[in-house]
């Protein structure tokens, strides 16, 4: 049975922020903006103040708060800042050394898949940013020292070298912030929540207001619509423009199927709509709806969660590593989202306008899918496993209980195909029957 659901795009330029939140650049860039304009200021505020000491002798600018500060230290400055500046390149190399650690092991032990949530790390990128800003702003600082043959005639940065200090107290406040903010993202267990929150964020602002969850009246696409196929460039199709996409088919009074779902890759002159009604919009005005990249992203896409838990627990299954309590903790999570999913309209979308007349028809994950995405690899890989297969069973008949009775159908196929599996591989029916004791632990 189709199922309305509404999807709720927050807050506005979302493909602005999805870039500069996938984008190692903008942050850094924009330190390096801030460390040369900062620079710029202060400079000519202190070329002003020595400008003003050398016309007005009498003004006794030492008994301002600042430059009384600021001569205490005047005669090591150049010292001080050569000293900050050489200091900030080295821990730029150690900051950008921990990062590629980081996502190595994030690659090799967890799953390709989560390595976004290290790209995606705003104190790695903030870190980097205030260092390259100070590294920067004390070279700029540091030139004045020997800007004039005169060292009489030479500027003292007195401003400059007190916000240097700044500068130093607040990298090394950001440098342990970043280091336990990295040995964090190193810990499997909470990569593996992030990954859960995440999709259960997007499971509650994909789910529709029960006064909106029903049949829809013509859930069918028209067998006579037209298909539009994909004539952009290949990629994973992670977000879909669904308020352009409703407003584009209210304007031509028609009705949308996308045929592709989110986390597709989409191929050169595949299908990707088809139209019901006329005129058929332009291939721009499609296209310009839909965002491709070169992985799937959590933003839309309801099944990528569970994919990332599956790779973990594929991961730690395997007979390199040898880890069925990695494989246990991700079926934890993976729970947590079939759980979620179980009471949630899925299998279509049916996006409507203000009328409430249905304009975009979009494919989701069925039911079972999920459950064949989140279990099947682990039964495969685990079967040899007694921790993963109790763990499995107790999953099922948690599921069993809480789903609707419509949905309990695939949880007892799923049930079956683990008794075969089991039975197939235990040499006693005893083993068997011990691995089949559900547990929510495993085995402890």
């Amino acid at each position: 049975m189709a199922m309305t659901v509404v999807r709720r795009d927050r807050g506005l330029f979302p493909r602005l922020r999805k870039r500069m939140r996938n984008s190692f650049l903008f942050v850094p860039l924009t330190g390096l903006v801030v460390g040369w304009l900062l620079a710029t200021v202060v400079v000519q505020a202190d070329t002003f103040i020595h400008d003003l000491d050398a016309r007005w002798e009498s003004v006794e600018l030492a008994d301002l708060w600042f430059l009384r500060t600021a001569k205490d230290f005047g005669a090591s400055a150049k010292s001080a800042v050569a000293a900050i500046s050489s200091a900030m390149l080295t821990f730029i190399g150690v900051v950008f050394s921990i990062t590629l650690v980081a996502l190595q092991m994030a690659a090799g032990q967890f799953s390709p898949r989560v390595l976004r949530i290290y790209v995606e790390s705003r104190v790695t990128k903030l870190t980097l940013a205030v260092f390259l800003c100070t590294f920067l702003y004390t070279l700029r600082v540091q030139k004045e020292y020997t800007g004039a043959a005169d060292q009489q005639d030479a500027v003292v940065p007195y401003l400059g070298a007190s916000l240097a200090m700044g500068f130093v107290v607040l990298s090394l406040v950001l440098f342990v912030v970043y280091v336990h903010s990295t040995i964090r993202l190193m810990r499997v267990t909470y990569v593996m929540d992030r990954v859960g929150e995440e999709s259960l964020q997007l499971i509650r602002d994909s789910a529709a207001p029960e006064g909106l969850r029903g049949p829809d009246p013509d859930p069918q696409p028209d067998p006579g619509g037209t298909l539009v196929p994909h004539t952009w460039r290949p990629g994973v199709l992670q977000t879909v423009d669904v308020r352009r996409l409703v407003g584009l088919a209210r304007r031509e009074d028609l009705v949308l199927h996308l045929i592709p779902r989110i986390g597709d890759y989409l191929v050169p002159y595949t299908p990707l709509f088809r139209v019901s009604g006329a005129p058929t919009p332009s291939d721009a005005e499609l296209q310009a709806a839909l965002d491709l990249g070169v992985e799937r992203t959590t933003e839309q896409d309801l099944a990528f969660g569970i994919r990332q838990l599956a790779d973990i627990s594929s991961r730690a299954l395997s007979p390199a590593v040898n880890d069925p309590t990695t494989a246990v903790q991700a079926l934890d999570r993976i729970q947590v989202l079939l759980t979620a999913f179980a009471d949630q309209p899925l299998g279509r979308a049916h996006h409507r306008d203000a009328d409430g007349v249905v304009r975009l028809v979009e494919t989701l994950p069925s039911w079972p899918e999920l459950l064949d995405l989140g279990l099947t690899e682990i039964r495969d890989y685990g079967i040899g496993s007694v921790q993963v297969t109790r763990r499995l069973a107790a999953c099922l008949d948690d599921l069993e209980r809480l789903a609707p009775a419509d949905r309990r159908e695939p949880v007892r196929r799923h049930r079956d195909l683990l008794e075969e599996a089991v039975r197939a591989t235990a040499p006693t029916p005893q083993r068997a029957a011990f691995a089949l004791q559900p547990d929510r632990q495993g085995i402890g």
